[in-house]
């Protein structure tokens, strides 16, 4: 029965332009050798498939920004991660000055459901910044 964990060394052909980006790519992001990139690349890509799919679960995480002054902003956003469908597991919030506020929202569900609620939010008055970023199960 074959090791999942187990590493297959293979050769890649690259013309010469492409792999200095990539050891460009190495350095300016602090990798340890080119295959933790590649790895890396190739992992970001499979999460990409699968929110592409829409047929498995996966996370993602919504960075939002906005102005806590703003009327009913916060109860607005309150109500629609309290909405079915999508499964809000933790939030944080952190006061940045005196008329903005940091939230992170992690949440798990379906890709089209979390996009919903993301854009949801992200159209309120108020909120000044809005960011989804995705994730899903990768193996290895």
């Amino acid at each position: 029965m074959p090791n999942p964990d187990e590493t297959i060394r293979f050769s890649v052909s690259l013309p010469k332009p492409l792999l200095d980006e990539l050891d460009r790519r190495v350095v300016r992001k602090g990798y340890a050798s080119r295959s933790e990139l590649v790895r890396d690349l190739i992992r970001e890509r499979i999460v990409e498939e699968t929110w592409e799919r829409g047929d498995e679960e996966v996370a993602g995480v919504l960075t939002i920004v906005y102005d806590h002054h703003q009327r009913e902003l916060t109860q607005q956003i309150l109500d629609i991660q309290h909405r079915q469908y999508v499964h809000v597991v933790a939030s944080t919030h952190v006061h940045m000055d005196h008329h903005n506020c940091l939230e992170t929202i992690i949440i798990r569900g379906m890709p089209a459901e979390i996009e919903h609620l993301s854009l949801e939010i992200a159209g309120l008055r108020g909120v000044r910044f809005a960011e989804l970023t995705r994730a899903s199960r990768v193996q290895n």
